[in-house]
This record gives C-alpha cells, sequence and structure tokens, in this order.
C-alpha cells in the first residue's frame, strides 16, 4: 500500500501518524510539502519526504478578494508537477491525505483518480460569530464577509472531490458547511502525554538563574504573541497581577512574527506595541520574553509553572494548550470555542472573559494567592488530556485504523 501526505509545511499535523506507518509497517509512505518549510535535515525512518517548487504569490492586478484564490491554484499547480513525477516512476497512492486549505488538493483527483482522498480540515472562515468579527479592537473590514466567501473556495472545490475528511476537533467540523458534514470525521492528532507529564523537580535556567516550581511562576506561551491567542489582554492584565504579586515571574513564550490576523500598519510588533503601551505601569524586569525555546525547554517551561493563560479567538484549537493540559499546569483560559469543548469551569480548569481584563487579572492573582488550593484542576486536565488526547494509546491508534481502513478499491 502507498500512502501519500501532502501539506505545505510537512510534516506539521501528520507527523505522528507518517513517522509511525514509516517505522511500523511494510506500507510505502511518501511527505510533500512546499521545499522551503521542510525541516532542514528531516527524513525519519520509512518515510521518503519530498518537496515541491515555493509557487509565485498572486499577480499585483489580482483582485483582492482572489488573491489567496490565485495563491492555493498556483500551490496546487505545483502539487501536480510533483504528482506527475511520482507518476512517471510508477507511484500511484492508495491514500492522500491533504490538508485542505492551500490548493494543494485541487488537481489531485485527475491525477490519481483511483486513489482514496482524504482532506484534513482545520478551519472554514465565516464572516459573522468567527474571529473575523470577535475583536472589537481590531474590526472586520466591510469586505470581509465577500473577501471570506472566496477565501473558502479552495476548501469547497477539495472537499467535493474528496472520499473522506478529518478535522481535529468537534466545533471545527461544526464550521464547515452541514452538506460535508458526513464525510467530516473527528480525529486529533494527539500529544506524547508520556514526555508532557508533571515534574515536581523540574527546573528552568533563564539569564542565570534557575526556577522551579517552589517559585511563583505565571506562564503564557503562543506561536508568536498576537491578539489572536489573546496577548493583549494577557499583557493589559499584567498591571493588576503584579500589584498583587510583585514577587511573580512572568514567563511569555513566543515569536514576534503574525501567523494569524494582520499586522500592525506601524511596522511594530505587538510585543513592542504593548510594552510601550503599558510603559513603567509593569516591572518589565519580572516580564521575561524568551522568543520561541527548544522542546525541552518549553516543556521545563509548563512544568514549573503556578499558573498557565491561554486565551484564543475562536478559532483553531492549539497544540500548547492540550500540552498544557498535559503537563498538569492550573489553567486560565478564555470561555471562548473550541475551549468550551475541552475545559470545564472549576473541573479542569478556571474560564474568563477573553476581554475581561480584572477578570482575568483576579482569577490569575487566586490561583497565585495558593497555588496547591488548585492543583486539582491540574490533574484534571491532565486526566482529559490523557484519556482523550494521548498519542500512543488514543489518537495515533484511530488514525492507523482510519487510513489503513480507507484504502480505495478500482
Amino acid at each position: 500500500m502507498v500512502i501519500l501526505f501532502i501539506h505545505q509545511n510537512f510534516p506539521a499535523q501528520f507527523r505522528h501518524i507518517a513517522e509511525w506507518l514509516g517505522a511500523n509497517t511494510e506500507h510505502q509512505v511518501f511527505g510533500l510539502g512546499d521545499v522551503k518549510n521542510i525541516p532542514k535535515g528531516y527524513s525519519p525512518k520509512g518515510v521518503t519526504v519530498l518537496g515541491y517548487a515555493t509557487p509565485k504569490g498572486a499577480g499585483d492586478n489580482t483582485h483582492h478578494y482572489l488573491k489567496a484564490h490565485e495563491e492555493h491554484i498556483r500551490r496546487g499547480q505545483q502539487v501536480v508537477r510533483a504528482a506527475q513525477s511520482l507518476q512517471k516512476k510508477g507511484i500511484r497512492p492508495d491514500v492522500i491525505v491533504t490538508h485542505s486549505g492551500w490548493g494543494e488538493a485541487l488537481f489531485l483527483k485527475p491525477i490519481f483518480p483511483n486513489a482514496k482522498h482524504i482532506q484534513y480540515c482545520e478551519f472554514y472562515y465565516r464572516a459573522e460569530n468567527s474571529d473575523v468579527d470577535f475583536d472589537p479592537e481590531f474590526p472586520a473590514n466591510p469586505e470581509s464577509p465577500f473577501r471570506v466567501l472566496c477565501r473558502n473556495s479552495t476548501q469547497l472545490l477539495s472537499l467535493t472531490q474528496a472520499d473522506s475528511a478529518i478535522s481535529p476537533t468537534h466545533w471545527q467540523k461544526s464550521l464547515y458547511p452541514s452538506e460535508f458534514h458526513s464525510k467530516i470525521e473527528v480525529l486529533h492528532e494527539g500529544v506524547n502525554t508520556q514526555r508532557m507529564q508533571p515534574d515536581d523537580h523540574a527546573n528552568f535556567s533563564w539569564q542565570g538563574i534557575t526556577y522551579t516550581k517552589q517559585d511563583k511562576i505565571l506562564t503564557y506561551v503562543a506561536r508568536n504573541l498576537e491578539p489572536y491567542r489573546g496577548f493583549h489582554s494577557f499583557m493589559r492584565s499584567l498591571p493588576s497581577i503584579q500589584a498583587r504579586h510583585p514577587d511573580a515571574t512572568i514567563f511569555v513564550v513566543g515569536g514576534d512574527d503574525v501567523s494569524y490576523g494582520s499586522r500592525l500598519a506601524n511596522g511594530e510588533n505587538f510585543r513592542e506595541h504593548y510594552i510601550r503601551e503599558l510603559g513603567n505601569r509593569v516591572d518589565w524586569q519580572n516580564v521575561h520574553f524568551t522568543g520561541k525555546l527548544p522542546y525541552g525547554q518549553y516543556r521545563s517551561v509548563l512544568q514549573i509553572s503556578s499558573a498557565h493563560i491561554y486565551l484564543t479567538y475562536p478559532f483553531v484549537l492549539s497544540w500548547s494548550l492540550v500540552e498544557a493540559m498535559s503537563v498538569g499546569c492550573t489553567l486560565i483560559t478564555s470561555d471562548t470555542a473550541p475551549l468550551q469543548e475541552v475545559i470545564e469551569d472549576n473541573v479542569n480548569g478556571l474560564m474568563v472573559n477573553f476581554f475581561d481584563i480584572e477578570q482575568i487579572a483576579n482569577t490569575v492573582s487566586g490561583v497565585l494567592d495558593a497555588p496547591e488550593q488548585y492543583r486539582h484542576l491540574g490533574q484534571a486536565a491532565r486526566n482529559k488530556a490523557v484519556a482523550e488526547f494521548d498519542l500512543e494509546t488514543i489518537t495515533l491508534p484511530k488514525w492507523v485504523n482510519y487510513l489503513l481502513s480507507n484504502r480505495q478499491h478500482s
């Protein structure tokens, strides 16, 4: 059996399943991604990793509603060329798993008509009751509803050709048009809960000082520090938190790029912007911006955390949230989807209004006042992570069964 995974940022969500199949089965496993995004030297056992040429962007005269669509078509063309190269070598996949968001699946069905085509459905954009209109500080453009319709066109064209599809959470599945729901199975990629587990003896060294779980530590993690992950609400809560806990050490993990949404017009990154906004109302000596950390250090930061903040627009659930659950962090999260699917207030976390700065500050301060009284929430969060998201016992077996039972018969 030949299995092909396609993702412009390969391995991305397909890392665990592709590597497991390559290492533990006799199936031929291929991974295809944008050559500039594949990690240097990435060559797991049993997986043939291939890159396609990075496509050009949209033309200068392309209508702005269609820029993303044109970029996706160009990417789909590059994938076709790579697929035709495989075809010439006599390689014909039985199963093809493709992220639906960037056009990579658009033209594969005619190339491999007998394959089982599976789409990974991560996020379907909506103009109302969604990330687009969620935050009044960053209001949607009046033309956003029209642009969003066009942005979804790639996914819709791909889904009409798909034999089946996967979405990581029930809420993310619910965003897709109801007529496609029967095609979509909820299947998270999982986290390694054995690797990400509590450790009362963990330590993290930063700027010559070693911190442990005995210290008063507040943590915030995002791939990039930006409003989509509530960075502005978090930052604005710091003056009140520090007023009650001037001895707290605050670690902020994440980069200065923008993963989602728009950049600031003046060229500042959001970290610089909110540092300037808050000025001397925050004791910056106790706030440490670590940037992106190696995985082991990132894990240690979570393991020593006394309270961990995770805020998000109604958007894709972050891996870091599930990993923080797995580590047993005491979680303060926004009461937004898809968090409502994994966090129950006062059961395995504490939920706050995304925009209520004082509620965020008061909730965090309450945990920092008496962290031992809230440890049971972290244990309950870990129990849920192990029961529903554990890679080895839950999600990986489901992925293997799903893929190997979904071979298309010509």
